[in-house]
């Protein structure tokens, strides 16, 4: 049976990850709570916004009501990305070599390793940002669709076009797709791996009874699982077209209540699945095989992650009932 390592917080959980095999909760406060041979809190922001983890699962990233950019280790060392500025923070995201990117308002900024920026404005609030697995462009959420732009260069960022207002963004590991969550209960897609002068296909997936704050790619980008339903919705993407003219997967179907998180696993095709009220599954994608991670609590789980190796998982609600589990005990 898995043990579950109880760790009680105060307040809303942002983001709970995996650095090396050290977890860490960030606080809607700005509060970072780090497990280390005891719990080591780190003040951060005037208030947290929105948290990355890097590629290399090195350091989070994150971004503030304050304006600031921070970036945290493992070991707690604490980077300044940004000052204090009047602007909230309102998405971050990093890319590979150590790149890293935020939003304020209208305006994002890429920042490499080597201290170059490049600066993208819009005419709307970017909502989003994500890195193509390779770091040569970044693609930025907004209200009517998709900024796609190089992060070296001046080029003009390409526009993908799709009406209504889009959130969260993420790429396919494999580079060939974009899919965002909208503010209706619905994701929209590309296809973006096209020939030269040839349209990028649009990918539609509908059906969720509410909105889609959480998705995660299985290890080999087979699948994207997403919460908004009283199961993970796993779309396919196998196929060359992506999930388009076939049906999903929903897997650990409870009609009580809904999944609010999900996160794949880091070398299984198995995703675990976080409800609204606290409880916690492990799902096979293959079968659907399912196995108790955690019982009920007391709010929604909103944040979790499995840490490298596969054998722990590091969860927050939104109640602040954080934790870890261990399946290999």
């Amino acid at each position: 049976m898995p043990t579950v390592a109880p760790l009680d917080l105060d307040g809303h959980c942002l983001a709970a990850v995996f650095l090396g095999d050290i977890p860490l909760f960030g606080l809607a406060s700005g509060e970072i709570a780090r497990l280390d041979h005891g719990t080591h809190r780190h003040e951060l922001h005037d208030g947290l916004l929105c948290a990355a983890k890097s590629p290399d699962g090195g350091s989070l990233l994150t971004g503030g009501e304050d304006g600031k950019v921070q970036r945290i280790a493992g070991d707690g060392t604490i980077t300044a990305i940004r000052g204090q500025s009047r602007k909230w923070v309102n998405a971050v995201a990093c890319g590979p070599q150590g790149a890293v990117a935020w939003a304020e308002g209208r305006t994002a900024q890429v920042m490499t390793a080597d201290g170059k920026t490049r600066e993208f404005t819009e005419q709307r609030t970017i909502e989003g940002i994500a890195f193509a697995p390779k770091g040569l462009r970044v693609a930025l959420a907004r209200y009517n669709g998709v900024s796609l732009g190089f992060v070296a260069g001046s080029a003009t960022p390409l526009d993908l076009e799709w009406k209504g207002a889009h959130q969260d963004i993420t790429f396919s590991p494999d580079g060939r797709f974009i899919v965002t969550t909208m503010q209706e209960n619905a994701l929209h897609g590309w296809r973006i791996d096209t020939k030269p002068n040839q349209e990028f296909k649009h990918m539609r997936m509908t059906g969720y009874p509410a909105k889609i704050r959480s998705f995660s790619w299985s290890k080999k980008g087979n699948w994207l699982v997403t919460s908004g339903a009283p199961s993970a919705i796993a779309w396919p993407f196998q196929g060359k077209d992506g999930p388009m003219g076939k049906a999903p997967r929903e897997l650990g179907l409870r009609g009580d209540t809904m999944v609010t998180c999900v996160a794949c696993h880091p070398a299984e095709d198995m995703v675990a699945i976080g409800y609204a009220d606290g409880m916690v599954l492990a799902v096979r994608l293959a079968d659907s095989k399912e196995a108790l991670l955690r019982r009920p609590g007391k709010g929604a789980i909103t944040a979790m992650d499995w840490n490298a190796s596969g054998r722990m998982v590091a969860f927050g609600s939104d109640q602040g009932e954080c934790g870890v589990i261990d399946i290999s005990a």
